[in-house]
């Protein structure tokens, strides 16, 4: 496998050249959309720190649409594995990440990577450095469904991140738990809040004090009205392929029947999602279907829609921050927090459930009233500065750790 470097980079290949008096060499690996957003604050801060070199690797999995997310955030990458191959399924993009990282590693030396949620691409990362012998930092660590299969393959790769990582950097309390119960030293874990909110508000502050950015970004929907509710949905989870997906646009296609509502549905681009759901919605009425949205645009409609109807995880943090309620087509969450609260709500795939419980929230004042509270219950958008500050203050204990481990 070819290693793409995307600029010049001075890392050293031999860790224990690097003792600790240096800098301190800190790799982030992305390979999702949701994770070069929920990881550009990290990476920004990290730039800022005198004693830190810091350097960002993208698999490749989603490089379409990464690379104008890290440039969203003023961000280039240094390095590029280039894993994604048409028809490849998730073991094959483990198989090329693997191999792709041992490369980089055997010419390049670090002290610490960081790995971000859920992903395969987060979870062979993680597993490449810890065949390194490279201690790794997990943000957004703890979540936990208790159910290997829900969702699939995520709860899976975040329970094994888990098991590999030195420092575990927890969105709320409740993440913290989980791993306390399965045996993580207290002294391991950090409670930050989670960098989606720091993104969230960083991009939201953009658009608000840039009047020409607000203009651009309502005329590129024209067709949405202001007398109608516009519910904003996304759906993508490997989990909800085939029936699952069949049967939400049946849902969709119930509820666009409605003389006031729009649907706004950015369609990702697996075809496993694409061709079903162009299939079954393209000719509907009041549904539109458009291209995957640039993070202000997706901003921009969140803040816009009545309600968010969606499979993702990262949805159910960012929507109650602005305000917005939450049906959260899944059995199960990671995120219970928001159930508590009663900004979210599980709907599952079943039609008649998705279409019973956004009903309520389109007909009940009330019902919408109570789901629209907007809770700092994913932090106040200084988690990157928490983390950031974490690792600084104890540089001394990731460098002892990757000394030792290399010993």
């Amino acid at each position: 496998m070819k290693l793409f470097l995307q600029h010049g980079t001075d890392v050293i290949a031999n860790p224990k050249n690097n003792k600790n008096g240096g800098p301190l060499r800190v790799l982030t690996v992305i390979g999702t959309r949701p994770e070069a957003i929920k990881l550009a604050p990290v990476i920004q801060r990290l730039g800022l720190e005198d004693g830190v070199q810091s350097y960002v690797c993208l698999t490749g999995q989603h490089r379409d649409i990464v690379n104008p997310i890290l440039k969203l955030f003023g961000l280039a990458s240094d390095f590029d594995l280039r894993v994604m191959r048409k028809g490849q399924d998730l073991t094959d993009i483990t198989q090329r990440i693997l191999v792709g990282m041992r490369k980089l590693f055997s010419t390049h030396a670090f002290d610490l990577v960081l790995v971000h949620g859920d992903t395969t691409s987060g979870f062979a990362a993680a597993l490449s450095a810890f065949y390194a012998r490279i201690p790794v930092a997990h943000i957004e660590a703890g979540l936990r469904t208790g159910s290997l299969d829900a969702p699939w393959p995520e709860e899976g790769n975040r329970s094994l991140i888990g098991r590999l990582a030195k420092l575990h950097f927890s969105p709320t309390e409740q993440a913290r738990q989980n791993l306390l119960r399965e045996g993580v030293p207290d002294q391991a874990i950090f409670v930050t809040g989670n960098t989606v909110v720091d993104a969230l508000y960083q991009i939201r502050a953009r658009i608000d004090q840039h009047r020409s950015l607000k203009v651009r970004l309502a005329r590129r929907y024209p067709f949405l009205q202001d007398d109608c509710r516009m519910i904003l949905v996304t759906g993508h989870r490997r989990e909800n392929f085939g029936d699952g997906l069949k049967q939400i646009c049946d849902a969709i296609k119930r509820l666009a029947r409605r003389d006031d509502v729009q649907v706004v549905y950015p369609v990702h681009p697996n075809p496993l999602v694409r061709d079903p759901v162009h299939r079954l919605l393209a000719d509907t009425p009041n549904v539109f279907l458009v291209e995957p949205l640039d993070y202000p645009d997706f901003v921009y409609l969140m803040d816009r829609c009545y309600f968010v109807l969606t499979d993702s995880g990262g949805v159910q943090e960012e929507a109650p921050c602005m305000g917005r309620p939450v049906l959260v087509m899944r059995e199960k969450t990671e995120r219970p927090e928001g159930l508590r609260a009663g900004v979210t709500r599980l709907v599952g795939t079943d039609p008649e459930l998705i279409v019973r419980e956004s009903e309520r929230l389109l007909s009940s004042r009330r019902v919408y009233q109570a789901m629209c509270k907007a809770p700092t219950l994913y932090g106040s958008g200084n988690a990157s500065e928490l983390i950031v500050g974490s690792i600084v203050k104890h540089r001394g204990r990731v460098k002892l750790a990757a000394e030792q481990l290399v010993s």
